[in-house]
């Protein structure tokens, strides 16, 4: 793999990963050390990466390795989630955007709240957009767990957003 090859297949995931490495650390800094790592060790083995059919698949899975390496060293458990979302319509009005601010905010804290599989395959499948059989292989899990997590994340952030939306916001 040349400089230019690299900077075509690989350089484009740079976002993707750090969005993924900062699902998993809830660190910015650490999560763009996590990226620029995985960047220079791709750019050090690029001789052995020529047949790499899908590059994304492969940097997502050395982001979630090295980032899990680094949240061992810690011995931390649980993370906070920084990133922001902003879906909102331009035609809403103020209230309405609020409530579309706090809904997403609400969604990420229950994701937050997930098993540390079942958030990293939400993560992927419906914000990184991820195939079920990337994730399989980035996770290094058959793609019947991928879907059971996703199945199950999905319905836990459902259940604790309907309860939060009838009682009150319980986070």
């Amino acid at each position: 793999m040349n400089l230019q090859e690299y900077t075509y297949r690989i350089l484009p995931v740079k976002d993707k990963l750090y969005r993924f490495a900062l699902r998993i650390t809830g660190n910015a800094a650490e999560s763009e050390d996590i990226v620029q790592e995985v960047f220079l060790r791709i750019w050090e083995q690029r001789a052995s990466l020529k047949n790499l059919d899908n590059p994304d698949a492969w940097c997502m899975r050395m982001v979630k390795n090295l980032a899990i390496d680094k949240l061992r060293a810690k011995s931390r458990q649980n993370v906070a989630l920084d990133t922001k979302i902003n879906p909102t319509d331009q035609h809403a009005n103020p209230h309405q955007k609020t409530e579309i601010h706090d809904t997403i905010h609400h969604i990420e804290t229950f994701i937050q709240k997930l098993p540390e599989k079942q958030r990293m395959v939400i993560q992927m499948r419906d914000i990184e957009g991820m195939t079920y059989k990337e994730i399989a292989f980035v996770l290094d899990i058959p793609i019947d767990q991928v879907k059971v997590n996703l199945h199950r994340a999905r319905k836990q952030v459902r259940k604790q957003l309907i309860s939060a939306e009838s009682y009150g916001v319980k986070t």
